[in-house]
């Protein structure tokens, strides 16, 4: 079963470990077959971690899956906190506030837009760049701490709770996924990814609107905006099964260790929209 995700269409090594994923297949290396699959051991409590201390064995396994995230997910922090220092307070006079909102606009606008053109690159490059997936990261901190800073100007600890919230999210859809023994079918893939694409779509269609003075709302503080950011926030949950789907995959089917990238790329992205999403639906209970 051929990927429907961008993120993973251009690897080789998960097609096929997608496209061989039941009934014990073998692979060419080494001929043998992989389990977890028609075996009853594809309970996530059973993925190989790979040898302790030794992660990079050549092989992509879970370990090396969530160092890769973290090292991401790092990136992101390391670039928003400076981003947000940068830009100071938004207190003091009304030319020191002014500045200071110029200045997480200019951010936002830049961090946003390098990571857009970056997560393109990355989703439809064939051989994964360990830097661009950095790269990425890098512009997104820069985005998500101006964003956040103004966020806090104006709702004081809904950033804190954003995170909270992201991470709960993260771990509650592991568990989900491990506990209730959730499967991905293809036409859940392909309902997941025709939903992302619909929803950038649409965001893309709304910013260029607002520059013709039409506000669609969907970004807003009212109903549809609270309604197109819960849409956006389930999505995200979603996009999260997806992304232990293929992790899950690609560790029965032993792809090499450098498409660990290419997964943390896919779940960094995935926690991303999940709080950006978060953070506009407490700001706007927070505003009610």
């Amino acid at each position: 079963m051929r990927s429907n995700n961008p993120v993973f269409n251009r690897s080789e090594e998960f097609n096929r470990a997608s496209s061989n994923a039941y009934g014990n297949q073998t692979y060419a290396a080494g001929g043998a077959a992989y389990p977890g699959y028609g075996d009853g051991s594809s309970d996530p409590s059973t993925w190989g971690t790979g040898t302790p201390g030794q992660v990079d064995q050549g092989r992509m396994t879970v370990d090396s899956v969530i160092q890769k995230t973290a090292i991401s997910v790092a990136v992101i922090f390391a670039t928003a906190i400076v981003t947000w220092w940068w830009i100071g307070d938004f207190t003091g006079t009304d030319a020191e506030a002014n500045a200071a909102a110029s200045r997480a606009l200019t951010l936002a606008g830049l961090g946003a837009g390098a990571a857009f053109l970056l997560s393109l690159v990355n989703s439809f490059k064939r051989v994964i760049s360990p830097a661009l997936v950095l790269a990425f990261a890098a512009a997104e901190g820069v985005a998500l701490g101006a964003v956040s800073k103004v966020f806090e100007a104006q709702f004081e600890g809904v950033v804190t709770s954003a995170v909270i919230g992201t991470f709960g999210a993260l771990v509650g859809t592991l568990a989900a996924y491990k506990f209730l023994n959730i499967r991905v079918g293809d036409k859940f893939r392909r309902g997941v990814v025709a939903a992302m694409f619909g929803m950038v779509g649409l965001g893309l269609l709304s910013l260029v609107l607002s520059f013709f003075g039409i506000n669609t709302g969907l970004y807003g503080m009212g109903g549809l905006g609270f309604v197109f950011a819960l849409a956006g926030l389930v999505l995200g949950v979603l996009m999260l099964i997806l992304d232990f789907d293929f992790v899950e995959n690609g560790v029965a089917a032993g792809l090499p260790e450098r498409e660990s990238w290419r997964a943390a790329f896919g779940l960094t992205v995935s926690l991303v929209w999940i709080y950006t999403n978060l953070l506009r639906i407490l700001a706007i209970l927070r505003s009610e």
